[in-house]
């Protein structure tokens, strides 16, 4: 049911999600470097949107793997 093709896609889209949310840290630390307000308060919160969403794309697929390594555990 779940093949190997199934748990790269996962692990890649996981690896992606990391990725986005240490350009997130990235740009959060770059934006307190800032002179202008405005242009801070914009990457301040264009950072936390971008860690939020990795966030939650990171949980999400790791509890969906969690969740498919546990029913094929209790299959076999």
């Amino acid at each position: 049911m779940y093949t190997i093709f199934w748990w790269l896609r996962q692990s890649l889209l996981t690896l992606a999600a990391c990725l986005f949310l240490t350009f997130g840290i990235h740009v959060l630390i770059s934006a307190y470097r800032l002179k202008d307000p405005y242009s801070f308060i914009m990457a301040f919160f264009a950072s936390n949107l971008m860690i939020l969403i990795s966030a939650a794309l990171i949980l999400g697929f790791v509890i969906r793997m969690v969740r498919v390594y546990r029913a094929l555990k209790a299959d076999v």
